[in-house]
């Protein structure tokens, strides 16, 4: 449609003039200051197209877009930070980054989180009351995104998925009403909506239960990528006697010779094991002691830390970065397991992935949610997860390389995947796989139940 402002001889208005009218937010077009921030994805391989951006001030303004984007025949998608953006959204994108209410309660032990809040204000906030979320690897992730998706935090063993503490739901269907969603209200919804990415409404509010957590010992090893052989299988028989309270990963970065990167890693191919205990340092210091003694590391950032500063286990990019990305879940690493992987990203392999990385399952992450929700991949053994770095003059390799690191590990995988790393959605095998075949099916009939016309079609889309 076009989105240039103009008035016909009856002297109506456009139908942009119509939208704008209607909102408190902002309403913005191709030409207009601020269009290009607002579309701008963390994943900068990802270029949105809309016709128009709908800065949401609040969830009035979310559900006149959506009445005014069916009107039209136009699909809408939505954004807060772009960091799962894995589809370019056209038509009609609903920005919710200005929505940042947030509050804590710390009679009930609950946050109210606006759709475009990250989780580092929400640590802060809680921090304050000596209560914590349940955070992944990065605080600088949208937490309403990240939660739809499941949320697999660092101390997912300990406690679940962040999914599984969701107390209840504001969200805009794609109807146009403002709907509360909880455990007594539309539970069909409730249920649907944590853990299937979120395209059967926008969330534009959630309410999460917190934990007392105040700090923890934890941080990364970072080993010379030759002791990646031996230390592989080392790394997998350590995990199996760790308790629910411990939780690691290990990551295979092949780092450029960048200056924003520590010296010491500068140029140099790594082994990164992460480290998170919830306890006493001395507990901690006893379990990490087997891997610390492995091999000397070239950087050791293992210590007693507020939970706070959660960031410094993973040390994930903060900065945008255009990246092909692909996961799977594996059932467990067996010898033959460990091979393939190691044939494809060890110390002799030549790959432009840049980074992969092995995340331990089990624990409370197997376990049933006290009240259902629609994550898929329970009872896994281990999340595996790829990444290239999509620039000159490597580009054109990585999908290619990163695909075929992913065909490699199909024998090894029951084929389920975790949405949220679950990369660019292809065809509707490809978007089923992160659920059993159960599951889809009810989140396709959910899907034709609220969004009959398919209006939310962008991203992880269902149906």
């Amino acid at each position: 449609m076009s989105t240039t402002a103009t008035t016909d001889p009856a002297g109506t208005t456009d139908p942009v003039a119509e939208l704008e009218a209607r909102i408190t937010g902002r309403v913005l077009r191709p030409a207009d200051a601020g269009f290009a921030d607002e579309i701008a994805c963390f994943n900068a391989a990802t270029v949105h197209r809309p016709d128009v951006v709908v800065v949401a001030a609040d969830a009035t303004d979310v559900a006149a877009a959506v009445q005014w984007a069916a009107a039209h025949d136009l699909p809408v998608g939505v954004q807060a930070t772009g960091h799962g953006a894995v589809t370019p959204i056209e038509g009609v994108l609903v920005s919710t980054r200005s929505m940042q209410d947030l509050s804590v309660d710390p009679v009930s032990r609950t946050a109210r989180i606006g759709a475009g809040v990250k989780w580092a204000p929400v640590l802060a906030e809680a921090a304050r009351h000596g209560l914590a979320p349940l955070v992944g690897s990065s605080s600088d992730v949208g937490a309403v995104g990240y939660t739809l998706g499941g949320g697999l935090p660092v101390l997912g063993r300990a406690f679940g998925f962040a999914a599984d503490h969701v107390r209840s739901l504001e969200v805009v269907t794609a109807d146009g009403r403002v709907r509360h969603v909880d455990p007594d209200h539309f539970p069909d919804l409730f249920w649907a909506l944590r853990g299937s990415k979120g395209n059967l409404g926008i969330v534009t509010s959630m309410t999460i239960g917190l934990l007392p957590i105040t700090e923890l010992y934890g941080g990364g090893l970072f080993l010379p990528g030759e002791v990646a052989v031996d230390l592989l299988p080392a790394w997998r028989d350590w995990c199996a006697d760790l308790p629910e309270t411990t939780s690691s990963s290990l990551g295979f970065l092949r780092l450029p010779p960048l200056p924003d990167i520590r010296e010491e890693l500068r140029g140099r191919f790594v082994v990164h094991l992460r480290f998170a205990h919830l306890g006493d340092e001395a507990t901690g210091e006893r379990l990490l002691a087997p891997m610390r003694r492995f091999a000397p590391a070239v950087l050791d950032t293992v210590a007693t830390m507020p939970y706070t500063a959660l960031d410094r286990i993973s040390e994930d990019p903060d900065h945008p970065v255009p990246i092909y990305e692909r996961s799977a879940m594996l059932r467990s690493l067996d010898d033959d397991t460990l091979a393939t992987l190691l044939a494809g990203v060890g110390p002799e392999a030549e790959t432009t992935v840049v980074m992969c990385e092995l995340r331990q399952m089990g624990g409370a992450l197997a376990r049933p949610a006290q009240v259902p929700d629609a994550i898929g991949v329970r009872g896994e053994g281990f999340a595996f997860f790829a990444l290239g770095v999509l620039a000159p003059p490597i580009a054109q390799l990585v999908p290619g390389q990163v695909d075929a690191l992913m065909r490699s590990l199909e024998p090894h995988s029951g084929g389920r995947t975790f949405v949220n790393l679950h990369g660019v959605p292809r065809d509707r095998a490809d978007r089923a796989r992160p659920w059993s075949a159960a599951t889809y099916q009810r989140l396709r009939e959910l899907k034709a139940a609220y969004d009959p016309a398919g209006l939310f079609r962008f991203g992880h889309a269902i149906g």
